[in-house]
Order: C-alpha cells, then sequence, then structure tokens
C-alpha cells in the first residue's frame, strides 16, 4: 500500500471559480482563513478542463504564498473543496476531480456545481435547496440521505432562461427591436446607448459584433433594466417578472422533487442578480414563492461564495462547529440574511 504523505497544511484549499471570478483560500483545519487570491472566470467549456484547472495554479501558489508557504512538498493541504461553474453534469464534476488529482494541492479532492456551494454557505446541514442567479442561472436541492435535485444547466439547449447574460440580451433584443420599428417602446433602448456612450442600442451591438465593446460589459445592462423598471417600463418590469418567475418554477421543482414542499425548508438565494437584492425582483419573488412554496424560507446570500467551499471542505475533515463558527466569521459582514 502507498503511504500518503502527510499534507504541509493541514486543513481545506477552498476553491470557488465561477463564469467571471475565482476565489482560492486556503482554510486551517480550525477554521481560520491563512491565505486567499482571487483571479478571472473558469472556463473549462472553452478551454478544456485540464487547462482550465491549471489555470488555477497560480491562484493557489498566491494564496500559498499569502499563508507563509513559498513551498512545499507532497500535498499542500488535506483535502481540496472546489465548487465550479460549468460543472454542470456529474461527468463535469468527475472529470473535473480527474483535473485535480494531477496537482499536488490536496491528499483528497472533492468537485461539485458552485451551486452547492452556495446552498452550504446559507444552511448549516446538508438539506435544502438554492437557485443562483449571477451570470446564468442554475438550482439544486439536497438532503441528508444524499438525494439531489439539480438541472442541467445548459442554457437554452435545457430550457434555462435569465441570469445576468440572459437579462442583459433580452434587454437588447427589445431595445434594438424599439428603435428600428419591430417592437413596441422602451425606455431601455435609450438607456443603453447612454450607458456605452453610443448614439444608439443598435450601436451597442454592432460594437459588441465588431469587437470594439468586450462581451463581458454587456453585463452591465442589468443594471440599466432595473433602473429603467425602477421607472415604470413596461419591458423591463417584464423582464424582471419573468425573472422572478423563472427563480420560482426552479425553486418549486427541486422541493417538489425532494418532498419538501410540504415542510419548512431553507431556500437559498444567491449570484450577482439576487445577491444586489433588488426590490423589484425580490418583492416580485416573495409573493410568487408565498403562493407556491409558503413553507419555503428564502434567505439571500451575499458573502463571497468560497465560503460555501471552504464549509464543504471542513465538512469533509469531519470540523467541528468551532471550525465552522470561524470560517463563518471570516465573512461575518457578508451574512446570509432573509429575503
Amino acid at each position: 500500500m502507498t503511504h500518503q504523505p502527510e499534507p504541509h497544511l493541514p486543513g481545506v484549499l477552498a476553491i470557488d471559480a465561477g463564469n467571471s471570478k475565482t476565489d482560492v483560500a486556503l482554510i486551517g483545519a480550525d477554521g481560520s482563513v491563512l491565505g486567499s487570491a482571487r483571479g478571472g472566470g473558469f472556463t473549462p467549456q472553452k478551454t478544456g478542463g485540464a487547462a482550465a484547472v491549471a489555470g488555477l495554479a497560480p491562484l493557489v501558489e498566491q494564496a500559498a504564498a499569502a499563508a507563509g508557504i513559498t513551498a512545499w512538498h507532497g500535498p499542500l493541504t488535506s483535502h481540496v473543496s472546489a465548487c465550479l461553474a460549468n460543472a454542470d453534469l456529474p461527468v463535469e464534476e468527475q472529470a473535473l476531480r480527474a483535473a485535480l488529482e494531477t496537482h499536488p494541492w490536496g491528499a483528497s479532492n472533492t468537485v461539485v456545481n458552485d451551486t452547492f456551494g452556495l446552498l452550504r454557505a446559507g444552511t448549516d446541514g446538508p438539506r435544502g435547496v438554492a437557485v443562483v442567479c449571477g451570470a446564468g442561472i442554475n438550482c439544486v436541492g439536497l438532503l441528508p440521505d444524499g438525494r439531489t435535485a439539480r438541472f442541467p444547466a445548459l442554457g437554452e439547449l435545457t430550457g434555462d432562461w435569465g441570469g445576468g447574460a440572459g437579462l442583459a440580451l433580452n434587454s437588447m433584443w427589445h431595445a434594438v427591436r424599439a428603435e428600428d420599428g419591430r417592437g413596441g417602446p422602451t425606455v431601455l433602448a435609450p438607456a443603453i446607448a447612454e450607458r456605452f456612450g453610443l448614439p444608439s442600442a443598435g450601436a451597442v451591438a454592432e460594437a459588441v459584433h465588431l469587437g470594439h465593446l468586450p462581451f463581458a460589459r454587456l453585463h452591465e445592462i442589468v443594471r440599466v433594466l432595473f433602473a429603467v423598471a425602477e421607472g415604470g417600463d413596461r419591458v423591463a418590469l417584464e423582464l424582471i417578472d419573468r425573472q422572478a418567475d423563472e427563480i420560482t418554477r426552479l425553486a418549486v421543482v427541486a422541493l417538489r422533487r425532494l418532498d419538501l414542499l410540504e415542510s419548512p425548508t431553507p431556500l437559498v438565494l444567491g449570484g450577482g442578480v439576487l445577491a444586489s437584492r433588488q426590490p423589484l425582483l425580490l418583492d416580485n419573488l416573495a409573493a410568487r414563492l408565498a403562493e407556491a412554496a409558503p413553507l419555503a424560507e428564502p434567505r439571500v446570500v451575499v458573502a463571497p461564495p468560497v465560503l460555501g467551499a471552504a464549509l464543504l471542505g471542513l465538512d469533509h475533515l469531519g470540523a467541528g462547529a468551532g471550525a465552522q463558527a470561524r470560517v463563518r466569521e471570516a465573512y461575518d459582514q457578508d451574512r446570509p440574511v432573509a429575503a
């Protein structure tokens, strides 16, 4: 039997890799945050899983250096807990875990979709449902016996709608059609043009198409959408209403699959769109949930998502309540709050 070398630093390497940013943190076995680093988005669907995981190496090194570790032999720490966007299917989680195992970071490794990290950040144990509405949208549910409810979350191919990217593109769709006469009027058109300093929404579309305006900047339109909706624009209000409906549908289906509709159950809400706590969205969502899932207990998590990865890692190590409380305390200013 091959002897596994002792980790340089007992604890957890927590990784939360999202579409737009990646956070890495070294967590001691006692729950203390020893070092952290932040980088860009995690896109294995574009670069391939092995390359995407290899791209995490500089962040791991930065987090280790922040913890006072500049070199190590054998595994860096006891366990790698990775919550990864675009790990939407179990087969993708398995492939990314295999890629992680080729790096000397943890004596053991787990990979889950990042929505499971959100769920853990907003609950005290493995029971509940989480909906993330950030750049994209996804939902998972979990029971103490390990049963899960999840969705493929592959975009339009699998029936998904919304998230920051979806809201931005739908806003552009309505804005350009309003300008050229194919659609009804909406203040989104001039507001989007003003946001980017261009003469029209159509000009914004052309700038993105020609590469003069980075596609990623379209996410700024979400702020425009809510601002226009606050002024009473019908089209903007309808898009927000549709987003609330979609979040509710995901939550209700997950609760039903796990037989949780008839019992009080945490419903964790997170991601940039929800964490911004826009009243037009949250009030709409609360009204829909009161009717469709009255026993659900919605709560918005605004803590850095890497907290969920850290808690899952400490769970894996069997860390006690003190360690759990200490890592939460590190992110105390961002505690979950009722929706």
